[in-house]
């Protein structure tokens, strides 16, 4: 049985109680507040002791190989090495959103591209705007992108106030950001261009290509080798190699845990179980790790490695700068300080709300937003947060006094960006009740993960029929984790009068036998129209589902004893059964208990809070939406 404190567990079959998106954005929270010290670390550090500070980053470090190798000093190592990781990270989220996630309907891509495209643009004009004339003119690169560490950081400290669909839209923008600034790396501030190396690179990407249509994925340590000899040859071609990283991540596949892929898995365990050798228990790690994707498995190990150490050594390396009253003073008033500050502080939000609303007005609502007005201008805010890739830029456009005053610009975006976004939710908050539902949530439909609609005719259904809002579970009468719902969505049906509750078969058979008999005994149950009596005894009783206690049961509930012993033993409700699980598979379910709120999947627990605040916000919306048709 599950912990008496847990509700947040399943029965696996392969899937996570938190979705992926939900674990990255919780690790981007902490590593959030990590690169902030780091930060701060750096400038105290660079203020106390300046000549330890460059003594230790300006080591050369070089790492050879017969009579070949790379020599870089150690800040080089960070900026143009490790960050490679980093940006491989970022690659496979983006990567998972696309194929699994909210950017899976592909039309929901383009407008999110296109508010990221315009909140480049348009702090680059404004930078360029500030330093005509100027010899800085060249380092408008510097004012471009969004940090996605920072961004997703802050955004997880305001997100009681604002919508979760908003975190996809930002991280998009951040991607855009990412990859069109890794671009201008490359060919604006690279060296001079080596082509043999050049070509060598390219040819090494077309293996790649190759080697992931052919193998999908199955050869990791191939794809690392791979990897690192792009890296190196970019590295000789005179362009900056961190590019890979990001390439690397978006040609990375993801794909949902199928069930019979975690059936077989069950069954090598239960192999190994019998006879426990070496050669079984490496075929057990094979197969278990083939259930998931590539892309689950590098994002679950390099994650942690990228927000919590990575990141917070190149602020640590790249942060620390010099401060008296004389230097902000000359720089408050340098074209290149105030270029940097205005493009991020104003020209992030105005670019990004205005192709947002451009592309509404131009698409005549068919591309909206899926948030409201008020949502996106708070995350156009946000997106004024440029750090990491920002100060990567300014390390390559400047030197000497122009590398510090972007520093400082830099810097000070971060804390001005916060400030406003604090200051644009606090003016949301302070709206009446139904503006401020509207301005968060916006009247636009979200993505449905339920493939198989409800229909009320086949499913089992309790509460109204009309209800503005569908609670459906799929369910193990077996799973204790069920069980421990079960009480909730009891609670949660008394709390609110306008919820309906469906459940779903999905008996997991190769972990709980019993579990498929109990599914068919409900169904035996509902053809004498005693469904509900039948389900609560079947949770009630998890550990008693044998064939002599389901006929218990239908004696205790008044059924035709020898009709339903009739129906168990024909099989009767294996079809209903079937088609449940049928309907599970094609909208991903391989775990259990897993709810759907509205057709929209729930990530995360289900004690009574959270499953509340989850039909809270779908009974908002589908007021909104009854409103406006």
């Amino acid at each position: 049985m599950p912990p008496e404190t847990s509700l947040s567990g399943q029965t696996l079959c392969g899937n996570e109680a938190r979705s992926p998106l939900r674990s990255f954005l919780q690790t981007e929270t902490g590593s959030a507040a990590i690169l902030l010290a780091a930060a701060l670390a750096a400038l105290a550090w660079a203020n106390i002791a300046p000549g330890s500070y460059e003594t230790l980053w300006a080591t050369e470090l070089s790492v050879r190989v017969g009579s070949g190798g790379v020599s870089l000093e150690l800040r080089e190592w960070l900026n143009s090495g490790l960050m490679t990781l980093f940006f491989f990270v970022v690659g496979l989220e983006a990567r998972r959103e696309f194929d699994l996630g909210e950017l899976r309907e592909r039309r929901r891509v383009t407008l999110p591209v296109l508010a990221g495209l315009s909140g480049m643009l348009l702090p680059v004009a404004i930078y360029l705007a500030v330093n005509a004339g100027e010899d800085s003119v060249h380092g408008w690169g510097a004012a471009m992108s969004t940090d996605t560490a920072f961004a997703l950081g802050m955004l997880a400290l305001f997100g009681a106030r604002l919508p979760s669909s908003l975190r996809v839209f930002i991280l998009t923008v951040a991607v855009v950001d990412d990859f069109l600034a890794l671009a201008v790396i490359a060919f604006a501030y690279s060296g001079a261009i080596a082509l043999p190396a050049l070509l060598t690179a390219l040819g090494l990407f077309a293996v790649v290509l190759l080697v992931r249509r052919t193998l999908k994925g199955r050869v990791p340590s191939l794809y690392a080798v791979l990897g690192v000899a792009m890296w190196v040859a970019l590295l000789k071609s005179g362009v900056d190699p961190v590019v890979t990283g990001l390439a690397m991540g978006l040609l990375t596949y993801a794909r949902p845990a199928e069930r019979r892929d975690l059936e077989q898995a069950s069954r090598l365990f239960r192999r190994f179980r019998e006879q426990p050798t070496p050669e079984l228990e490496r075929t057990v790690r094979r197969g278990i790790a083939s259930t998931l994707s590539l892309n689950d498995r590098l994002q679950r190990t390099l994650h942690p490695w990228t927000s919590y150490v990575i990141v917070p050594l190149f602020a640590l390396a790249n942060a620390g700068i010099t401060l008296s009253s004389g230097q902000l003073a000359h720089a408050f008033t340098s074209p290149v300080t105030l270029g940097i500050l205005f493009g991020y502080v104003a020209g992030k939000p105005l670019g990004i709300v205005g192709a947002t609303w451009l592309t509404t007005r131009v698409s005549g609502g068919r591309l909206h937003p899926p948030v409201g007005w008020g949502a996106i201008t708070a995350g156009g805010t946000l997106a004024g947060v440029g750090f990491t890739v920002s100060l990567l830029i300014a390390t390559l456009a400047f030197d000497g006094d122009r590398l510090e005053q972007a520093k400082l610009g830099i810097l000070a975006a971060v804390v001005c960006s916060f400030l406003v976004t604090w200051l644009a939710t606090w003016v949301i908050s302070a709206l009446p009740r139904a503006f401020r539902a509207r301005a968060l949530l916006g009247t636009g439909q979200s993505i449905v993960d339920l493939i198989d609609p409800v229909d009320i005719e086949r499913d089992h259904v309790r509460g109204p029929m009309d209800a503005p809002v569908t609670l459906l579970e799929y369910g193990d009468f077996e799973c204790p984790y069920c069980g421990r719902a079960e009480p909730v969505v009891r609670e949660l049906l008394a709390d609110f009068g306008d919820v309906r509750y469906v459940w779903r078969h999905l008996p997991l058979t190769d972990v709980h036998p019993n579990a498929q008999l109990a599914a068919e005994a409900s169904e035996a149950a509902a053809r004498q129209n005693r469904y509900w009596e039948m389900h609560e005894l079947l949770l009630r009783h998890q550990g008693d589902l044998r064939p002599r206690d389901l006929l218990r049961y239908a004696e205790e509930i008044g059924l035709d004893a020898d009709r339903f012993r009739a129906d168990l033993r024909s099989g009767a409700g294996a079809a209903r059964v079937a088609a449940d699980v049928e309907s599970a598979d094609l909208s991903g379910v391989s775990g259990t208990p897993t709810f759907f709120v509205n057709g929209r999947r729930h990530h995360g627990a289900y004690d009574i809070a959270t499953l509340s605040a989850a039909v809270r916000a779908a009974r908002e919306r589908a007021t909104l939406s009854g409103a406006v048709g």
